[in-house]
């Protein structure tokens, strides 16, 4: 039986080191779609040859969020409007089947971990602390797929959610949308925990359309961060 060939331990954390470097550069916004990143820039900024760079950047392509072209500049991938309809239409797929699931199974303790993270995120918006509320957020869909039994979910729901999360820094800022969020999940636990599924899906889905109209703005506001065929 042949053996599965491994990096060295150091080479897998420096990869990982300058993958998640890059991500949160990336998805912050701090590397706008369109900007061109070297290899050779990044390998002397880590002080590494460049050959962790390119798995570092194989990793990040595999993520759709950068371009790596042959003899070409790798750049920050343009946002899409196909990918954003899919990712959008994988993620409502998966959380309405979550939120059915909740529903179903929702116990006491289930009621009390929704509650929870609802009044985390007051916590974080009477503070303005935006930050943390960003990660609340993602903790509260987490708690749906816990309670449903189908906690597996979540790897797709954050997943097609960060792709489009990268798209809204560019609209509402957090302080905004931050009370119309929390309303949101509020619907959505009580529906929860009185065990009514549609209406928890129906509120789930009513929270994902608010992106509707950001999304729309954006891509006129910003039309170059969008790829030449879909502006």
């Amino acid at each position: 039986m042949s053996k599965v060939a491994t990096l060295p331990e150091d080479r897998r954390n420096i990869v990982d080191d300058i993958a998640e470097y890059l991500y949160r550069e990336i998805t912050s916004m701090r590397l706008l779609p369109g900007t061109r990143i070297s290899e050779t820039d990044i390998a002397a900024q880590f002080g590494v040859s460049r050959q962790p760079v390119r798995d570092a950047f194989r990793r990040l392509e595999s993520m759709e969020l950068i371009l790596v072209r042959p003899k070409r500049a790798t750049e920050v991938r343009k946002f899409s409007i196909q990918a954003i309809e899919k990712s959008r239409f994988v993620r409502a797929s998966i959380e309405a089947a979550a939120l059915r699931k909740a529903a179903e199974h929702c116990d006491v303790a289930g009621g009390f971990q929704l509650d929870s993270c609802i009044a985390l995120q007051q916590k974080a918006l009477a503070e303005r602390d935006f930050g943390a509320f960003g990660a609340l957020d993602y903790d509260f869909h987490r708690a749906i797929c816990e309670i449903g039994r189908v906690p597996y979910a979540f790897e797709v729901i954050k997943a097609e959610k960060e792709k489009v999360d990268r798209l809204c820094i560019l609209g509402l800022a957090k302080e905004q949308r931050m009370p119309e969020l929390i309303r949101d999940h509020e619907e959505i636990a009580r529906a929860i925990k009185a065990g009514d599924a549609e209406a928890a899906v129906a509120a789930g889905m009513r929270h994902l359309s608010r992106l509707d109209d950001t999304i729309a703005a954006i891509r006129v506001n910003s039309a170059a961060y969008f790829a030449d065929d879909e502006t």
